[in-house]
């Protein structure tokens, strides 16, 4: 790690400790030219790949954008889709891959929206399935009475 302030290439780790994210590090170091400290914040990259085969960075912020859509019109917070949008991201990282499939990313959407509201996992899922008829959506919609009768 260079030093900011003089750009010399010898610095050392004074303090480490864990972010409140649990996602990335925080890391105190002081260079050894010039004696000023600085802060570094070190994350672990999560890439998706897209159906084009294009690579980018997870957002999680395009999870929230996208789960909004299935939402409109209904009674959730924004704080809500802020949790459903670190739950996905927790459990992509749970895996331990640097890189998954953005049809891995709909999948881990599926089942926090369910538990959030019913109506936006039926709009979310409507779109990631491609239902094309009124039939594909009554069947999703007996597979959730029938899971609701197995949880009760």
């Amino acid at each position: 790690m260079h030093c900011p302030y003089c750009h010399n290439a010898d610095t050392k780790v004074i303090e480490t400790r864990v972010n409140e994210d649990g996602y990335s590090i925080r890391r105190r170091r002081e260079c050894s030219r010039c004696g000023k400290r600085f802060t570094t914040i070190e994350t672990t990259m999560l890439l998706v790949r897209k159906r084009s085969g294009n690579v980018e960075p997870f957002d999680r912020n395009k999870v929230i954008t996208g789960v909004r859509k299935a939402c409109q019109g209904r009674p959730i917070a924004e704080d809500d889709l802020k949790t459903l949008g670190r739950k996905v991201e927790e459990y992509l990282r749970s895996t331990g891959m640097a890189e998954v499939k953005s049809d891995d990313v709909g999948k881990a959407i599926l089942e926090p929206l369910r538990e959030l509201d019913e109506v936006a996992y039926l709009r979310f899922a409507s779109v990631y399935h491609n239902y094309e008829n009124i039939e594909d959506f009554q069947q999703a919609i007996d597979r959730l009475r029938c899971e609701d009768r197995i949880r009760d």
